[in-house]
């Protein structure tokens, strides 16, 4: 474990502080996440395409695996989805708030306060986690994926999404020009990722990265959407916030470079999708 520590990249975040942030962003973290469920959805098709294929290789009679994950569940919307999906629904997150608003799903789902990086599961107890953009807020990304390995039964399956080092880079250089700071989360590389994954213990792991595109008529939208799910910067450069009236107003016309031909302001997220099986 010292090993896993020397070589972990990780990046400073105040967990308490971005605990209150999601919180305080619960009861109305859903009318701006479009894009944090469009990526869930994805990965949930995924989910089922592997659970159909792994199907075929079982009889019929077999139930369903004993035990699953929602890591950073949020406010639990995909929570019904995955009840189907084992016997015992888990739903861990950061932030009471988040889990104030999932306990109103009605999934069934036992949810539980608690750290990525210190999983309150006993080792090899779980047969999936399924975990959609929550991980890339972990300061110790390799930590949390030991974690997941130890609570993993062999065989069992990892699925998650994360966000990559390029995401929100129209807002990143669009600061640039207004203070010379990015004011924008920094996220791991895809190979920062996959060296995160091979110490916490996942051999050889094969991930996809890809590009998701959102269309704003003003950056105000967007700033909007960030504040609306708590996801303003939480790591380094606090001090840095999104600035007053007239920082708004310089950024707003260093944004307008990426306005599209359709008069639509362009914003992107790269979002890794993994699926990987615990040996």
């Amino acid at each position: 474990m010292s090993d896993l520590h020397q070589h972990d990249t990780f990046q400073r975040v105040d967990k308490v502080q971005l605990a209150r942030r999601f919180g305080a962003a619960a009861r109305h973290y859903d009318a701006h996440a479009r894009f944090q469920q469009e990526v869930g959805l994805a990965l949930l098709a995924r989910m089922s395409e592997s659970s159909v294929a792994l199907d075929k290789h079982q009889s019929p009679a077999l139930t369903p695996p004993a035990a699953g994950l929602d890591l950073g569940c949020g406010t639990g919307f995909f929570l019904p989805h995955l009840a189907s999906q084992c016997q015992q629904l888990h739903g861990l997150d950061l932030a009471p708030g988040m889990l104030q608003q999932a306990a109103r799903r009605g999934s069934g789902a036992l949810l539980l306060c608690g750290d990525a990086e210190a999983l309150p599961f006993a080792d090899q107890s779980l047969d999936w986690i399924f975990s959609s953009l929550a991980l890339q807020w972990c300061e110790r990304p390799a930590q949390a994926f030991a974690e997941i390995h130890r609570v993993l039964k062999p065989g069992g399956r990892l699925l998650f999404s994360t966000l990559l080092s390029d995401s929100l880079w129209q807002l990143r250089e669009a600061w640039r020009t207004v203070d010379e700071r990015s004011h924008v989360n920094r996220f791991l590389s895809l190979s920062q990722l996959q060296h995160a994954l091979t110490l916490g213990g996942f051999c050889a792991p094969e991930l996809q990265s890809l590009t998701w595109s959102l269309a704003y008529p003003s950056l105000s939208g967007l700033l909007r959407d960030l504040k609306g799910i708590g996801a303003s910067q939480v790591n380094d450069e606090r001090q840095a916030g999104l600035g007053n009236r007239q920082r708004l107003l310089r950024l707003g016309e260093a944004y307008e470079q990426f306005r599209q031909p359709d008069g639509m302001l362009s914003a992107s997220y790269q979002v890794c999708l993994g699926q990987l099986t615990r040996n």
